[in-house]
């Protein structure tokens, strides 16, 4: 399923992207806070302003950009800190605060979704929450792919044995690097992974909720 998009369109999905990545956000400092590590509250990160969270680029810039292509959209902000040492539960603590965060936006889309019986596919609420659910599924099936530093790579850290754990904390300095390249080199296979996911989770909503789109 393609999503166009025109200007009025651009301003809602701007609207939607600070506010579904700084609830993203606040729910990792949250669920580390929550879990013993104070260290995201100490960095003014347990708040609902979308200014301690977003980076220009991928909060911003690359959804924006995507979404005029046709492409589709996803994206990060500024990484939550927090101290693995520091959690309760080890490595499945830490591996909770990494999920949290896409898993947020799973849920947001799923109520958004909900929402649209009640609304209609065919008002500008339900346009609206057609840009909602996309978004946010978007920013689900991105971060939670399992390259350091997305999200998805705390799953792989909770997974893997020692050694291959020591390889992912060597690379995760490179992380932003790493993910920049994938974007650049490989655009073509990441869109089509991210339109087959988003379709698949479609697909799903549709069927619970008994929604043809």
């Amino acid at each position: 399923m393609h999503m166009d998009i025109n200007l009025l369109q651009i301003f809602i999905l701007l609207v939607v992207i600070l506010i579904s990545m700084t609830l993203h956000e606040m729910t990792h400092a949250y669920v580390g806070y929550w879990l013993g590590d104070d260290t995201a509250k100490h960095q003014g990160r347990l708040t609902i302003n979308p200014l301690a969270h977003i980076d220009p680029f991928l909060t911003i810039l690359l959804p924006i950009l995507l979404a005029v292509t046709g492409a589709p959209i996803f994206g990060g902000a500024k990484p939550v800190p927090f101290n693995p040492h520091n959690v309760r539960w080890g490595e499945f603590g830490a591996m909770l605060v990494g999920i949290s965060g896409p898993i947020s936006n799973l849920v947001l889309a799923f109520l958004g979704f909900a929402l649209l019986p009640i609304v209609g596919l065919d008002t500008v609420g339900g346009g609206i929450l057609l840009i909602w659910v996309y978004v946010n599924l978007g920013f689900f099936i991105f971060n939670i792919l399992p390259i350091p530093p997305l999200d998805g790579s705390r799953l792989l850290y909770y997974l893997a044995p020692e050694n291959v754990r020591r390889v992912l904390s060597s690379v995760e300095q490179y992380g932003l690097i790493i993910v920049f390249a994938v974007i650049l080199l490989f655009s073509q296979y990441l869109t089509m992974y991210m339109q087959a996911a988003i379709n698949f989770f479609l697909r799903i909503f549709a069927a619970i909720f008994g929604v043809v789109i």
